[in-house]
């Protein structure tokens, strides 16, 4: 019996997390213009591909799609590079004033984005950064959280390691990218899915930052879409196709992610 109500439980819990994702993806198939009439607007009576086809004929929606690849994936990558040698640097080398940096970097996450979007408004508009790709891509190309990740996870690693590749000769820089990083594999990969998921899904900062419609991000160009054509199925089946990429991407590094964290001190 206690059984069958914690499986009930995990059940009905799992399922009131799936339902909107049910509702946005049987909505992507049905015409939803008068969407708001009918209680039961998500589910397709006749189902059809009429919404992902107008998306797909309109030039825009792919327009999107690049924009919100492009500032997306070159952060991954940056933040997976800068982070873990960061995070090493942190984790393994000893200098004056280690912690204090280290400290105040993480003291700076504490500052929430929204106290500084003016500033920084005003100084990517002399930097003629507005509606360009560099307003985006430059603040996160490396992250205080990747950081933090990275060196708790190296903190965990016998300093024998390193001490036996030095004994074999590598300097620094060997002993990073042929030591280090390999095993630093699965918290550099939690770090990407972090910024996968959060460079993909912003809308707070293009919102602020890209004024043209050209220059739109998937998230601001659905936020458009709905006020553009007041169609709910148009608007479901953009967000269905907004959600396949962060989707895969958990699912490739998921077991990368678990390990991660857990090595990571966060459990």
């Amino acid at each position: 019996m206690k059984k069958t109500i914690t499986y009930t439980l995990l059940f009905l819990l799992a399922f009131s997390f799936l339902l909107p994702f049910i509702i946005m993806a049987l909505g992507s198939f049905k015409d939803m213009k008068y969407a708001l009439l009918d209680p039961l607007f998500w589910i397709p009576e006749d189902p059809t591909l009429s919404n992902y086809i107008y998306l797909f004929n309109d030039g825009i929606f792919l327009r999107w799609i690049f924009n919100s690849l492009v500032i997306t994936i070159i952060p991954v990558f940056s933040q997976m590079l800068f982070c873990a040698i960061l995070g090493y640097i942190f984790a393994k080398k000893k200098f004056p004033g280690r912690e204090l940096i280290f400290w105040i970097f993480m003291g700076v996450i504490m500052i929430p984005q929204q106290l500084l979007i003016i500033p920084k408004y005003i100084m990517f508009a002399d930097f003629g950064w507005i509606n360009t790709y560099w307003a985006l891509i430059i603040p996160e190309l490396w992250g205080i959280m990747g950081v933090f990740l990275v060196r708790q996870f190296l903190q965990n690693i016998p300093n024998d390691l390193e001490e036996a590749a030095r004994i074999d000769g590598a300097n620094d820089i060997k002993v990073f990218f042929k030591v280090i990083l390999p095993l630093s594999i699965p918290v550099v990969a939690t770090v990407g899915t972090f910024s996968f998921i959060s460079n993909w899904n912003d809308l707070f900062q293009p919102l602020i930052y890209m004024t043209k419609e050209e220059m739109f991000p998937v998230t601001v160009g659905l936020a458009s879409l709905l006020g553009k054509e007041g169609d709910f199925g148009i608007e479901m089946a953009g967000s269905t196709l907004s959600f396949v990429p962060t989707f895969i991407i958990f699912l490739f590094f998921q077991r990368y992610f678990t390990e991660g964290i857990q090595m990571s001190g966060l459990k």
